[in-house]
């Protein structure tokens, strides 16, 4: 289990534009205003990182998420990156929370709807998925190593630098990178068979790989370039 404080802003990068720092803190106030904003800021990315996770109980893992933020906020040291960072570990520990009381039921079909249309990050390998409809994107995903796949989602859905998704997966920031530049290209180079025969690709079923992920027990990817 990771505490708050570990997700503080030294992970960060300070002044960056859209900042939204100011609104944790206020937030931490009681601002219920700024909370409000910083709940539409993480929720899409959230949900569909856990739709890849656990399927259609996405969203009750996401306000089981939310009010354990809400009860803990005010032990949560650090900016928006942190933040976010900090949400997502929560979602992940709730998400196999569920999984292990599943045990060995069959997972459900991928929701996709949730991926909403994103601009992706500005490397060669990132850029991949955006050609890709916002329909398949995930079920794409969720054909990657489990490593692979979710070092993906925290970097391209939650968008999350390389330190606060090794927090979240309890890995080395190293680790996440490579894993999310070996996912990245082995989609890209799946979207070039696709295109190469039209004909012959099939669109791969949905489901998740939740079932492979093991609980962190140490401390959360853009920087996979």
């Amino acid at each position: 289990m990771h505490s708050a404080e570990e997700f503080g802003e030294a992970d960060s990068e300070a002044g960056r534009p859209g900042d939204r720092s100011g609104e944790v803190r206020a937030a931490q106030r009681g601002d219920e205003a700024a909370f409000r904003a910083l709940f539409r800021q993480v929720q899409p990315g959230l949900l569909r990182y856990l739709t890849v996770l656990v399927g259609e109980e996405a969203e009750d893992v996401a306000s089981e998420t939310w009010l354990q933020v809400t009860r803990d906020l005010g032990t949560f040291n650090g900016d928006f990156d942190g933040f976010r960072g900090w949400v997502t570990t929560i979602g992940r520990n709730r998400a196999l929370d569920l999984l292990r009381r599943r045990r060995r039921r069959p997972t459900a079909d991928l929701p996709v709807e949730y991926l909403l249309d994103r601009r992706a990050p500005e490397d060669t390998e990132s850029s991949a998925l955006a050609t890709v409809a916002a329909a398949d994107a995930l079920a794409l995903i969720a054909r990657l190593p489990r490593d692979q796949g979710e070092a993906v989602l925290l970097r391209v859905v939650m968008d999350l630098d390389a330190q606060s998704a090794a927090r979240v997966l309890g890995k080395r920031a190293g680790a996440v990178r490579t894993a999310a530049h070996r996912g990245l290209r082995k989609l890209a180079k799946i979207l070039e068979q696709q295109e190469g025969d039209p004909g012959g690709a099939q669109r791969p079923p949905g489901g998740t790989f939740a079932p492979e992920v093991t609980p962190t027990t140490s401390p959360t990817l853009k920087d996979a370039r």
